[in-house]
């Protein structure tokens, strides 16, 4: 994509979209892993038809090497993984502060693309790195003082952010060379083949839900994943992982946004202030970044 402005545009775009995750889980009176595993199994579904009326896809599909399908399936582990830690952070700790805590990406994405992919970063958009992320703790930082089971649920959130900027950093390596359609169905379609082996073992059921619970399985599926984080895999062949974490950043605000309309939830100053921070600090990172690539 030649343009870095669309890039941006995209991105934020895709971020909006995943700002309701949050909000469907919450809606959502299903097991961890039995939401984890719909939100997988429909975006796969959702994305097949692409795969079977275009020739291109196919063909790269059958004649993927073992390597790309060791890649891919890693990339579903990942997510699988994550999903799971994330949405069972939810069932301790509020909204806005399993948010906060689980787009604490850039913190694991700088690092890994230092020694990776070989990144440097100016210090300029070091600054705004730190600057979003000081605004991220300072949203989360009341659930630390509130009782053990927050503070559970917060620690749930932050291994989730470590395991999906591995999911990203896979989708970085595999991207220069597999299509989104085929690189997205692989790794949506063995994450929910991982989650279902998961949800058998925990002996729950696949079907007894409300209608409510289906549609956000549905809503998980559509908006969160085939507009948010389809979005982000296919920005992967442009953007960096980096950059993609600090845009998740802006996750948060949406979802407070949102969880203050459907779920009566408080935006708070202290709240209000992180929101701010990460605003100035994603701005700076994102122009910084920009100008000394």
């Amino acid at each position: 994509m030649k343009s870095p402005l669309i890039s941006y545009i995209t991105l934020f775009f895709g971020v909006f979209a995943l700002s309701t995750s949050a909000i469907f889980v919450k809606l959502a009176d299903a097991p961890a892993t039995i939401t984890a595993f719909y939100r997988m199994f429909f975006a796969a579904v959702m994305l097949l038809p692409f795969l079977l009326v275009n020739k291109k896809n196919r063909q790269e599909l059958r004649l993927l090497s073992k390597k790309q399908w060791g890649f891919g399936l890693l990339s579903g582990v990942f997510l699988a993984a994550h999903y799971v830690l994330w949405f069972q952070s939810l069932n301790y700790t509020s909204v806005a502060s399993s948010t906060v805590i689980v787009t604490l990406q850039p913190l694991f994405s700088i690092i890994g693309g230092y020694f990776l992919f070989k990144e440097r970063f100016s210090k300029g958009a070091v600054m705004g790195c730190l600057v979003a992320i000081a605004g991220s703790i300072v949203i989360g930082w009341q659930d630390f003082q509130i009782s053990g089971q927050a503070l559970f649920g917060d620690i749930l959130a932050f291994v989730a952010a470590g395991v999906i900027t591995a999911y990203f950093f896979v989708g970085q390596h595999v991207r220069k060379m597999l299509s989104l359609v085929p690189y997205s169905i692989i790794g949506y379609a063995s994450s929910a083949l991982f989650l279902s082996i998961l949800s058998f073992s925990q002996q729950v059921s696949f079907v007894n839900y409300s209608s409510q619970t289906w549609w956000s399985f549905i809503g998980l599926a559509f908006i969160a994943t085939i507009l948010g984080q389809t979005i982000f895999n296919w920005l992967l062949k442009w953007l960096s992982t980096s950059v993609i974490s600090m845009g998740i950043l802006g996750e948060t605000i949406g979802t407070c946004i949102l969880a203050y309309f459907i779920l009566d939830e408080v935006i708070s100053l202290q709240q209000g202030i992180g929101i701010l921070l990460i605003l100035i600090g994603l701005a700076l990172f994102l122009l910084k970044q920009r100008k000394s690539e």
